[in-house]
């Protein structure tokens, strides 16, 4: 069984820094995509960033390039989302999701393309 679960969640203040973990367990894929994504209050969930296992190709949205980074540690089965320089608006909970099979890393990927989602861990940036 695939378990992701999200962790590092809290509260922050603007321009602050915070780095979210993401722990699977239960992979028996030879390809597939780790995602973050993200839901405000009163808003559809959001794509952020993703990362290819292929290749270690990444994408970001474009509310958070530059400000955030995805990871991989395969020896640990752990992906990160380090984000920098926080923004009240980036205030939403965050899942960690997979989508299995290749992922070129050129494009966003939605939510329906995604197989797996942990629970999520909530970010709150104050102004």
């Amino acid at each position: 069984e695939v378990q992701l679960v999200e962790s590092g969640g809290g509260l922050v203040q603007a321009g602050g820094s915070l780095r979210l973990s993401c722990a699977a367990s239960g992979f028996t894929f030879d390809d597939y995509a780790i995602g973050w994504f993200r839901q405000a209050p009163g808003k559809e969930r959001e794509g952020v960033s993703y990362i290819s296992s292929s290749d270690g190709s990444t994408y970001y949205a474009d509310s958070v390039k530059g400000r955030f980074t995805i990871s991989s540690d395969n020896a640990k089965k752990t992906r990160y989302l380090q984000m920098n320089s926080l923004k009240p608006e980036d205030t939403a909970v965050y899942y960690c999701a997979v989508a299995t099979g290749y992922y070129s890393g050129s494009y966003p990927l939605r939510s329906s393309d995604m197989d797996y989602w942990g629970k999520g861990t909530l970010v709150t940036v104050s102004s």
